[in-house]
């Protein structure tokens, strides 16, 4: 299956980045080169739990979790991921969006992620982790025009460029 920006919300996060894309499915095992990656004969909703409810041991070993649309945009190399449902997918970035640097007004910590300010836009953006000591512009990605996502965090102002999501 192939995933734009588009679709994304099919997706269940978080995902795993699959190192090649020559699985194959049998018998209820999914299995990616000789090592088992996911057992939809096993109980549960999640990759996760059917992973450890199997009592085979030669399991697939996930390197890279990503949490968010984010990440996968920023990913290089191959763009084959596993998601939390066990659904394998393609992510194929098709559109060009604005990236646009402002400057970090205000950052307020909260209990469980930050809130940060930028000048120019109205709405703060949620981030898991406040940015360093010294970030002061910070990267926006705009969709249709408008500001959509925080993308990266700067220590001085760059050009605005453009990134294909």
């Amino acid at each position: 299956m192939i995933i734009t920006y588009s679709k994304i919300s099919q997706i269940s996060f978080p995902v795993f980045k699959l190192a090649k894309f020559n699985w194959r499915e049998e018998d209820g095992l999914i299995f990616l080169g000789d090592k088992i990656l996911d057992d939809r004969n096993q109980p549960g909703e999640t990759l996760g739990i059917r992973r450890l409810q199997t009592p085979h041991k030669n399991l697939y070993r996930m390197r890279c979790c990503i949490d968010n649309h984010l990440g996968i945009i920023k990913q290089i190399g191959d763009p084959f991921y596993i998601d939390n449902k066990g659904l394998i997918f393609i992510y194929k970035n098709t559109l060009n969006c604005k990236l646009h640097y402002h400057e970090i007004t205000k950052v307020e910590r909260r209990d469980v992620a930050s809130l940060i300010r930028v000048k120019g836009v109205k709405q703060p953006f949620t981030v898991p982790r406040p940015p360093t000591h010294g970030a002061l512009w910070a990267g926006v990605l705009y969709l249709h025009g408008l500001p959509w996502m925080l993308y990266e965090y700067s220590e001085e102002k760059k050009k605005s460029t453009t990134r294909k999501v």
